[in-house]
């Protein structure tokens, strides 16, 4: 298909800067707009263009390749007048690690039409620049405890470019992304690409979560050997865990749910030997198929209160019912034997002969 649409690719993209001298580099690519869970794969763009040296080397035609009524673009008001269009931006970047090796970064937002022409135009580009290796990555959510080390999953075109406790080896049904769509062409021409899978508690899918971006981060430097900046992102997952986990510390529901993913975590850790957690076929639920677990782990917690306090209420009925059939009974016997003692025997016979009459 790459070769079917080859000579339209260059139509949706313009070449910004000359490139500098490069000699196989690798290329690292995000497309934000799809699943990503704890803003994995974005906070390690955010990190590399954040910190690193930089040069824009192509941009994408997103007027063609965007939706804009599906996500619409920001823009500011102000002083009755609009100041400024946040138009995206889907670029190829030059960036240089910590010891000046160059690579490329394509990231932005992830194309709404023209998958197959992307999809092309980017493996023009691979061949224009030499590229070795191409790496992709988000997080996808997982019923993990954020107390654990974050675990990395990966997908290939070729087994051998990542490691076997990595290897997400087995089949499944997915929805379809121009991502994995670019990963599964470039393996039809025999080229290197891999997929870097970041494993986020799904009760953190929602947030930023640093610690599934510094653990997709070292993957990505043991895939490629680059030598990428983690300081920043270190410091921002101290700073995430203690949050999370005072929140969780006030929660006492959510704490009782991480408890029970912790014993699941040590159970698949067993005596020291455990891969993935997604390599497990038992563990491998879908998205949705984990959202609706959660519901259900908090719906079946809730239960035995609710049981409780429903059971609590009928004996509560009941118990007046029995209560007053009792206590009345007791207490007039004693306090008329008592009273009587000390107060005229008159009383007594007129006070109950008046309410009759």
């Amino acid at each position: 298909m790459i070769e079917e649409v080859a000579d339209m690719p260059d139509a949706l993209y313009e070449l910004v800067d000359d490139a500098p001298e490069l000699e196989s580099p690798v290329l690292l690519y995000h497309l934000n707009g799809f699943v990503d869970a704890g803003h994995a794969g974005g906070g390690v763009v955010d990190q590399l263009l954040d910190t690193l040296e930089q040069r824009e080397l192509a941009r994408f035609d997103t007027d063609r390749l965007v939706d804009y009524r599906a996500r619409r673009p920001e823009m500011h008001f102000a002083q009755g007048a609009f100041q400024h269009y946040e138009a995206p931006e889907l670029t190829l970047r030059v960036l240089y690690d910590d010891v000046g090796a160059p690579f490329l970064l394509l990231s932005g937002p992830e194309p709404d039409v023209m998958w197959e022409g992307f999809t092309a135009a980017v493996a023009e580009l691979i061949e224009r620049f030499g590229v070795r290796l191409t790496v992709g990555f988000y997080g996808i959510p997982t019923a993990t405890p954020h107390t654990r080390p974050i675990g990395i999953s990966a997908h290939a075109t070729k087994r051998h470019l990542v490691p076997d406790e990595q290897l997400l080896d087995m089949e499944l049904r997915v929805p379809g992304s121009a991502a994995a769509l670019l990963q599964y062409r470039l393996g039809q021409v025999d080229r290197d690409a891999v997929g870097l899978v970041a494993q986020v508690p799904h009760y953190l899918a929602e947030s930023e979560f640093p610690q599934a971006s510094l653990s997709v981060l070292r993957a990505v430097s043991a895939v490629t050997g680059l030598l990428l900046p983690t300081a920043a992102l270190g410091e921002a997952a101290e700073l995430a865990a203690r949050a999370v986990q005072e929140e969780i510390d006030g929660n006492e529901q959510v704490a009782r749910v991480v408890r029970a993913l912790e014993s699941q975590y040590d159970a698949y850790e067993g005596a020291g030997s455990r891969g993935s957690l997604l390599a497990e076929p038992k563990a491998v639920p879908t998205a949705d198929e984990i959202g609706a677990e959660f519901e259900q782990f908090l719906a079946d917690l809730d239960q035995p209160d609710n049981q409780s306090d429903d059971q609590s209420d009928d004996q509560s009925d009941d118990e007046p019912d029995d209560e007053p059939d009792d206590e009345p009974d007791d207490e007039p016997d004693d306090e008329p034997d008592d009273e009587p003692d000390d107060e005229p025997d008159d009383q007594p016979d007129d006070e109950p002969d008046d309410p009759p009459s």
